[in-house]
Parts: C-alpha cells; sequence; structure tokens
C-alpha cells in the first residue's frame, strides 16, 4: 500500500464517506425465477437510511488501521489491490463490523452494515423487481465491459451510478451484510424491516452477502442475488460498504 500513516486523532469530517439518503419505502424482494434462497417474492417496507455511495476504499480503511493498530487485510500489499480507490479486499465479516463500530464511536454517527433487505432495495434503485440496477439488459451491455476487472476490482465510481446515486453496487466486490445467512429465511421473514434470523442453521454458521465480483464469469450481480460465505473468511473478492441509520 503506497498511502502515508495518518495520525490516530483524525477529524470526523475526514473521515465520514459520502452519504447517499435511501428513503423509506415498500417494495417487491426476492425473485421467484432464480435460486431458491430468493423465494417466495415478499413485500417489504424498510424505514429510511443512508448508505455510502461506494464501497469502503483502501484509502478510507488505512485511517482505520493507522488509528487502531488493526492487521491488514491478506491483499493488503499485492499490486492487484493496493491502489487508494480501490474497494479494500480480503475483509472478514467481523472487520467490518469493526471498522462500522469505529467509524461510529469517531463521528457518533450510527454507522453499522446494511441488511440485506436495505441492501437490496439500494441495489434496485426504485426499479421494481428488475434484474440489475439500470434495467434488465445482460451484464455485458455495461460500458467497457469486457475490459474490466481483469486482475482485480477496479476504482470506485469510475461508471454511473444507479438512481439513488450508489456506485458499483452489484459488482467490483461482494459486500458484506449484518445479516445471518438462512436460505428458507424469506418464507418466515417479517414484512417490516427484516433484520435476518437470530443465527445460521448453517453448518458453518454464514453471514450474508450482496452484490458481484471481479473474478466470476459474469461480473454483475442480480439485484436478488444472495450469496454467503462463515464470516472469519477474508476472500479477495469481499469488502462491504457502510450504511448508517437516520
Amino acid at each position: 500500500m503506497t498511502l502515508s500513516p495518518l495520525p490516530s486523532e483524525i477529524p470526523s469530517l475526514l473521515l465520514e464517506p459520502t452519504l447517499v439518503l435511501i428513503p423509506a419505502a415498500s417494495f417487491l424482494m426476492g425473485s421467484n425465477s432464480r435460486q431458491d434462497c430468493e423465494r417466495p417474492i415478499h413485500n417489504v417496507s424498510i424505514d429510511a437510511f443512508r448508505m455510502a455511495a461506494t464501497q469502503v476504499t483502501n484509502a478510507e480503511y488505512t485511517r482505520f488501521l493507522s488509528a487502531t493498530g488493526a492487521a491488514p487485510p491478506p491483499f493488503w500489499q499485492d499490486p492487484n489491490f493496493d491502489r487508494p480507490q480501490q474497494p479494500v479486499a480480503g475483509i472478514s465479516w467481523h472487520e467490518g463490523a469493526r471498522y462500522c463500530e469505529w467509524l461510529a464511536a469517531q463521528t457518533a454517527r450510527a454507522y453499522r452494515l446494511p441488511t440485506e433487505a436495505e441492501w437490496e432495495f439500494a441495489a434496485r434503485g426504485g426499479l421494481e423487481q428488475k434484474q440489475f440496477p439500470w434495467g434488465d439488459d445482460p451484464p455485458q451491455s455495461l460500458p467497457d465491459y469486457a475490459k474490466r476487472w481483469q486482475t482485480g476490482p477496479e476504482p470506485v465510481a469510475r461508471y454511473a451510478p444507479n438512481a439513488f446515486g450508489l456506485y458499483d453496487i452489484c459488482d467490483n466486490v461482494h459486500e458484506w451484510c449484518s445479516d445471518w445467512y438462512d436460505p428458507n429465511y424469506y418464507a418466515t421473514a417479517p414484512d417490516h424491516n427484516p433484520r435476518g434470523p437470530e443465527q445460521s442453521p448453517m453448518k458453518p454458521p454464514r453471514k450474508s452477502s450482496r452484490g458481484g465480483s471481479w473474478r466470476h464469469h459474469i461480473k454483475a450481480a442480480r439485484c436478488s442475488a444472495r450469496s454467503s460465505i462463515p464470516p472469519e473468511f477474508q476472500y479477495a473478492d469481499y469488502g462491504f460498504r457502510v450504511a448508517c441509520s437516520v
């Protein structure tokens, strides 16, 4: 990483990401035509919240490391992952949660990981039941699709955001959510502010994640697509995006 260490006391205004207000709304969550875990489509209402316009970058994560002395993720020195404006990669769920706790303590704002429901509504950008943030056109229709994500994630915000102003919301790196993962959760989920099950029934237990990955054959995920891994895993295509309660 080429960034210089920063002092442990940093003005909170320099720490806070650009936030987008996601309005309170109801929407149809899930899909009846894809993975079983996305079924059934069900109506969900969420309260207003704020979400970072971009995935947490290496530049932002450097401030956290400098202030806390936490260990860097495993790909920190890899030249395919170390540009300041690339999303930080190789982050476990626990590290993402600690970053949110640290940011909340520094800024006195309720930073946290988004829920799956919040993430899906934000990714849709108001386009009800469309497959992707831009509509139903395939990922290959994106500008420069064949040239992007060759050896790692690309710097954030290079291309147009969705209608809510969120960049890279279904591509670049998988994004951790706060929920424990249950493939059958939708059958019993509450219809207002669902936050996932009390625990994961998977062995070992898994945390939910959303969005696409630079190393997948298809680089952009559908808005309703669900994914999960154990919370201690540090994969090269896992990062995160912060949310903030209003």
